[in-house]
């Protein structure tokens, strides 16, 4: 670590910098205050050593001028008057050790030691938090047109309450980035948002997801493990695709959210929790009531409040701004010129949309790769997208690889059956796991 030692009594600077150094830290010896702010405001320190009764500036201020210059410094207090206006002092300084005068160099070592693992899970945690930003992608909810304008509004209103919220929408218009928007709009902003997409997730294994298990609940439980509910304990748990939720789960998770009791898995104990609850569907709930695949009493319980998000088609003011900020994710090379030749504006605006932001996303994900230097323009676009071939009509002149060919099925079987997933499974031949599986995959590389 880069240590500052501050001490008016030159035995002592002496001492501590031989030592320190052999023990692998650089040292900066400072005989009083003043000149231990002046170190400070010049380098870098990764921890304060300071005696609190040196002439001028004192121990106490060096400190908070420390905390104010660089806040993650951790500082020690070695002084030679240790009485209780002294521990106070400390106290209030939030110092990381308090140690008399005389002390041994091997309780120096062994409080430095701590003080590095300190910096270092710091360290770790600030990389883990920058990491987990990157995977989620940008959390900015785009759109400046009336339709957006009114989700907007709306979403001032409900964040900061606890109200349950549902949020309706097609397959791809955007429902999780209005979720985070709900829960930074609240007072939870600085607790854990936690997401499930109900419709991922095998039957058998969606309790122990949400509510956890003990160890023994079920053949491989060999060990017992938190669910999704415990994790977002203070925060809030987005319950995406929530009508793909089996009938059987419906009435456990109503009961949770009416008693705020969850039951671990193979457990007799129940424990509170305080979580905010938003839920997102494409589904028409009311429809699945009246054929008794969705419970009434939850939906009432979860539409407390509810937002519609609007199809991109919808939304024809706010595809070009959604596809420059798109773009941004992938190219920063813009400048201030533009970002697409009309050309190719023209053929974002005239496509239907029907897999909605994410198809955007694929399709300027693919015109970034392709275009060398911006603006993008038509002929970077994905073959099947453009205008000059018909929709449906794979030439072998223009050939597309499987992965296109899969998603435009998928967009195309969506679309044909109004966004219902188990519909457009059925007519593909596969299970709706996998559907929900191949979405995903494409949500993750876009973002």
């Amino acid at each position: 670590m880069h240590v500052l030692y501050a001490d008016d009594e030159p035995s002592l600077q002496t001492l501590m910098k031989a030592q320190l150094e052999k023990l692998g830290h650089s040292v900066v010896v400072c005989p009083d205050g003043e000149t231990a702010v002046a170190a400070l405001e010049r380098e870098p320190f990764d921890c304060l050593i300071v005696d609190l009764d040196m002439p001028g500036i004192k121990g106490a201020e060096v400190i908070g001028r420390a905390r104010k210059i660089r806040p993650q410094i951790e500082a020690v207090v070695i002084t030679g008057k240790p009485d209780l206006q002294s521990a106070l002092t400390a106290i209030e300084n939030h110092v990381f050790a308090f140690l008399s005068k005389p002390c041994s160099f091997k309780q120096i070592k062994q409080l430095l030691s701590e003080v590095y693992q300190r910096l270092s899970h710091s360290r770790r945690l600030a990389a883990l938090e920058h990491r987990v930003r990157q995977a989620e992608g940008d959390s900015e909810l785009v759109g400046t047109g009336a339709a957006m304008g009114l989700v907007h509004t709306v979403i001032g209103k409900v964040g900061p309450t606890d109200s349950t919220v549902l949020i309706r929408g097609e397959t791809g218009c955007g429902k999780e980035l209005v979720a985070r928007a709900v829960h930074q709009a609240s007072l939870r902003a600085a607790e854990p948002m936690v997401s499930i997409n109900c419709g991922a997730l095998p039957e058998n294994l969606i309790e122990s997801e949400l509510f956890g298990h003990v160890k023994g609940a079920f053949t491989g439980a060999d060990n017992a493990r938190l669910g999704l509910f415990e994790v977002a304990d203070g925060g809030t748990i987005f319950l995406d695709e929530i009508g793909e939720l089996p009938t059987t789960m419906q009435a456990k998770l109503l009961r949770v959210l009416e008693t705020g009791d969850i039951r671990r898995l193979g457990s007799n104990q129940s424990k509170r929790v305080d979580v905010r609850v938003i839920c997102a569907t494409h589904r028409d709930l009311e429809k699945m009531v009246e054929e008794e695949h969705f419970r009434e009493d939850l939906m009432f319980r979860i539409n407390t409040f509810e937002v519609h998000v609007p199809p991109l088609r919808e939304r024809a003011d706010d595809i070009m701004p959604l596809a420059a900020h798109l773009l941004r994710r992938h190219r920063n090379d813009g400048g201030d010129g533009p970002l697409f030749t009309p050309a190719a504006e023209a053929e974002l605006l005239a496509h239907k949309w029907p897999g909605n932001v994410r198809e955007l996303a694929n399709v300027v994900e693919h015109a970034a790769i392709l275009c060398d230097v911006l603006p993008i323009d038509e002929e970077h676009l994905p073959r099947h997208f453009s205008r000059r071939q018909l929709r449906g009509e794979i030439r072998e002149s223009e050939p597309m690889s499987m992965k296109q060919i899969e998603m435009l099925a998928i967009e195309r079987a969506l679309e044909r059956n109004s966004g219902d997933k188990k519909a457009a499974a059925e007519e593909l031949g596969v299970s709706v796991k996998t559907l929900y599986n191949k979405l995903n995959a494409a949500d993750e590389k876009a973002a």
